[in-house]
């Protein structure tokens, strides 16, 4: 159950920023830095489930991420098939179903088939909905939406005419959950780095200057607490989102 009475957001999404700098600060190798975030993503789990978040969308790796040094990378797809090897059962028990999305072809058999199989095991739980953007882009996202509606429209499925928003939101990923309504990013950047770029067109941004491992609940709190103080009118006058105080004229 949530230990705040304050308003949580329903879809956490979180650009874990700041692994490499924290094992550089400590002339460390930067895999050091990566297993120590990974660490920081047990407690952001842990912290979601207390606070009866309903989903949490991390971005572990980017589309362009495989472009850093081969070294790097064949460590981080070691350190996330060992995740995927300890962790999902955990995630199992306590409710948590693991989805993963972004372009899976690059990625090793094995690893692929830990993803497939993290996902069928996890498929009926819904505590929390924990989603790994891996090998994800905004962009390709979003291509991949129109792409899809653009072969529906070449078969006679679907009118030209039918191509709307909705139409395109309904094939992006994670259109089955509410759309994101915080973003946080660590690492002190202050961009969102192509991640979810369709989903979080409405949500609060949130930076801090705090690395990724260094991460904890008292942090997520901060954060938190500082949407619990947002007015959040989509678009519309503050006086049309806020309830009429009593007294006030109609």
């Amino acid at each position: 159950m949530p230990t705040h009475a304050t308003p949580v957001p329903r879809h956490l999404a979180i650009i874990m920023d700041g692994n490499g700098r924290w094992a550089q600060k400590r002339h460390r190798p930067r895999i050091i830095g990566h297993r120590a975030g990974a660490q920081a993503v047990k407690r952001c789990v842990e912290f979601c489930l207390q606070q009866g978040i309903e989903a949490l969308t991390l971005f572990a790796f980017s589309s362009e991420n495989w472009n850093r040094p081969a070294e790097e990378v064949g460590g981080l797809m070691k350190l996330f098939l060992g995740a995927l090897e300890r962790e999902v059962d955990e995630l199992h028990r306590l409710g948590a179903r693991l989805r993963f999305i972004g372009e899976r072809s690059r990625f090793d058999p094995a690893i692929l088939a830990r993803m497939d199989a993290a996902e069928r095991l996890t498929a009926a739980n819904v505590r929390l909905h924990l989603n790994i953007a891996a090998s994800y882009g905004g962009r390709q996202d979003i291509a991949a939406a129109a792409r899809s509606l653009a072969e529906d429209v070449a078969a006679g499925r679907l009118l030209p005419a039918q191509v709307d928003e909705a139409a395109l939101g309904a094939r992006i990923a994670l259109a089955d959950l509410p759309a994101p309504d915080l973003f946080i990013r660590t690492g002190g950047e202050l961009r969102i780095s192509n991640f979810l770029l369709w989903q979080l067109a409405y949500a609060e941004l949130w930076f801090t200057d705090t690395l990724w491992p260094d991460v904890d609940g008292a942090l997520l709190q901060h954060a938190l607490d500082d949407y619990a103080g947002r007015e959040r009118r989509f678009g519309l006058t503050s006086a049309q989102v806020r309830p009429a105080q009593p007294g006030s004229p109609a």
